[in-house]
């Protein structure tokens, strides 16, 4: 049985990363968890002294899952532009792969795909450390390491879509100044949306971060309800199938010409 195309894209990437990894360890493993250390310990000390709890949990146990998915969608972002247009344009890695027979939406796919296996094994790791801090009490938490790999897909889709069709990265630093750094602030990483004012809040509810969070945190509490992990999981499954239409269109038009 011959090995689906999508799966040798994939391949091809774990065998670049294989090479590659530790020049990328500090980023994928080590920030995420520097950042825990700092803002669930360090500001979680203070909100402990001032206010005790935040949602009815220790501010550790509720910023984890947020910088989790949080860190998943940065590394996302970041591979979804610079390395798509390298593939596309500077390196032109991408019309090697699809002068054999693998097509170009296989080729997309497979890179979509990639890129959520890498943050699921950034988010081990970090999932690991923040167990040992204490900050998932849940066995459920296991569960948070999907959601992040979810939320990844659901951005690396659509940017990876646009990215392909670029000349050039001028519009890159604006799109992690001006849109993924908003989200990593205000979408329920460091503090729940309701303490945003009443006219962002609607904003911050149509954020996949958002989403993702919540599911997240809901796996590594325990809390779960239903309807709303339903509603989570769909909104990030829909946010992977737009970038999916968009992008198996953008690449077949960018690599095939």
């Amino acid at each position: 049985m011959s090995t689906p195309a999508l799966v040798r894209v994939v391949e091809r990437e774990a065998r670049v990363y294989a090479r590659l990894w530790r020049g990328l360890a500090f980023s994928t493993f080590v920030q995420p968890a520097l950042y825990l250390g700092a803002m669930g310990i360090g500001l979680g000390g203070l909100v402990k002294a001032h206010s005790g709890s935040v949602d009815g949990l220790t501010y550790l146990d509720f910023v984890a899952p947020g910088l989790l998915v949080a860190s998943a969608m940065q590394l996302a972002a970041s591979e979804s532009m610079w390395p798509v247009l390298g593939g596309a344009k500077w390196m032109r890695q991408f019309h090697g792969v699809v002068a054999t027979p693998i097509r170009p939406g296989e080729l997309y796919g497979g890179f979509v795909l990639w890129t959520a296996i890498h943050a699921m094994l950034g988010s081990a790791a970090f999932v690991l450390v923040a167990a040992l801090l204490g900050a998932v009490p849940s066995a459920w938490g296991i569960l948070a390491i999907p959601a992040a790999a979810l939320c990844a897909a659901a951005f690396c889709g659509p940017i990876a879509a646009f990215s392909i069709t670029q000349e050039s990265d001028v519009s890159f630093p604006m799109i992690m100044r001006l849109g993924v750094l908003p989200l990593f602030l205000f979408s329920g990483t460091f503090f729940p949306i309701s303490q945003l004012p009443s006219g962002l809040r609607p904003l911050a509810v149509f954020s996949p971060l958002w989403h993702g969070v919540e599911l997240a945190r809901a796996a590594t509490t325990g809390h779960f309800d239903v309807a709303a992990v339903v509603t989570h999981v769909a909104v990030l499954v829909a946010c992977v199938a737009a970038g999916a239409f968009a992008g198996v269109r953008t690449f077949t038009k960018r690599l095939s010409s």
